[in-house]
C-alpha cells in the first residue's frame, strides 16, 4: 500500500498537485569534520508514511548523514526539516523537545545493562514525561507500566519483563530497543543499520519484526542498512549514497544489481 501511495506522490507532483506532507526535507546538506568534508549537497525528501533505505559502501556517511537529520552531529550547512520545523535553527530546548518525537534505533542497542527489560521500555516514556517515575518500572504509574509491556508484547518478549538487559541474547536485546523506541510513540523513525550486530539468523527475524511494525503503525521510517536484501523488501525507496553525494534516490523495484554493482565498485568479470 505504502509504496502504491509513494508512486501516486510522485505522478501527482509531475501534474503540479499538491502532494502528501513530507516528515523529512533535506536541501543542499553539508556536513563535515574540521576540514574533512563527509557529505556535500545532500538533498531529499520522505513522505508521511514512507519507508526510505540508505545504501552505500562503507565510509559512505550513512550513519553521519541519519544523524545529522537530528544533529547528533552538527551540519555545516543546508537545511532539514524534520517534523514540520527547521532543525538547524533549533535552540537547544527546542531541539530536545523534537528529538523526543524522533524515535531512533541504534546498531548497539544502548540498554541499561543492570536494569530488567521493562525498564529499559519504560525509559521510552521519559519523551513524554520526565521524573522518577520514569526511571524503574517499579516506580512508574500503572498505565505506563502497561504500556511498556504491550511494547513488549508487540516485540514478541513479554515474557522476559524482569529479565535484565545483559541477560538477554542479541536478538533479544534489539527487540526491547524497538520496544523503548515505540514507548515514545514518535512521528517518525530513524534507524542506523539496525541488525548490523546481529548474526544472520537473528538480524532477519529482527530486521522483519522491525518492518513490519512500522508499516502497522503506519511510521515513516529512514535506515541505513548494508544488507541490499533489506533495502528491496523492506523500503519503498532506496537512496545510495557514494563520494559525499548522492548517487540515486529511486524506487526500490526500480534498483537494479547493475546500479548497485556501480555503486560498490564491483566490476564485471
Amino acid at each position: 500500500m505504502r509504496a502504491a501511495a509513494v508512486a501516486i506522490d510522485r505522478n501527482a507532483a509531475a501534474a503540479g498537485v499538491p502532494i502528501a506532507t513530507a516528515d523529512l526535507e533535506i536541501a543542499d546538506l553539508q556536513v563535515g569534520f574540521a576540514d574533512l568534508p563527509v557529505l556535500s549537497g545532500i538533498g531529499f525528501r520522505v513522505a508521511r508514511g514512507e519507508s526510505v533505505a540508505i545504501v552505500g559502501p562503507n565510509g559512505a556517511g550513512k550513519s553521519t548523514l541519519l544523524r545529522s537529520i537530528i544533529r547528533l552531529i552538527e551540519p555545516k550547512s543546508g537545511t532539514v526539516r524534520l517534523a514540520g520545523q527547521e532543525v538547524l535553527s533549533l535552540r537547544e530546548r527546542e531541539l530536545r523537545r523534537l528529538r523526543a518525537r524522533i524515535g531512533f534505533v541504534f546498531q548497539r542497542h544502548n540498554l541499561v545493562s543492570r536494569l530488567s527489560a521493562l525498564t529499559n521500555v519504560v525509559h521510552g516514556a521519559q519523551a513524554r514525561a520526565g521524573g522518577p517515575r520514569t526511571w524503574l518500572q517499579s516506580l512508574a504509574m500503572s498505565a505506563v507500566r502497561d504500556e511498556a509491556m504491550d511494547c513488549l508484547a508487540r516485540v514478541g518478549l513479554a515474557e522476559v519483563a524482569r529479565r535484565r538487559a545483559d541477560q538477554l541474547s542479541g536478538g533479544q536485546s534489539q527487540r526491547v530497543a524497538i520496544a523503548r523506541m515505540l514507548m515514545q510513540r514518535p512521528q517518525l523513525v530513524l534507524a542506523d543499520e539496525p541488525v548490523a550486530s546481529l548474526d544472520p539468523s537473528a538480524g532477519e527475524d529482527v530486521m522483519s519484526l522491525f518492518a513490519g511494525l512500522m508499516r502497522d503503525s503506519g511510521l515513516t521510517v529512514v535506515f541505513t542498512t548494508h544488507h541490499l536484501r533489506h533495502a528491496r523488501a523492506y523500503a519503498d525507496r532506496i537512496i545510495g549514497l557514494a563520494g559525499g553525494g548522492l548517487a540515486f534516490d529511486m524506487p526500490a523495484g526500480a534498483v537494479t544489481d547493475a546500479r548497485l554493482d556501480g555503486l560498490f565498485g564491483v566490476r564485471d568479470g
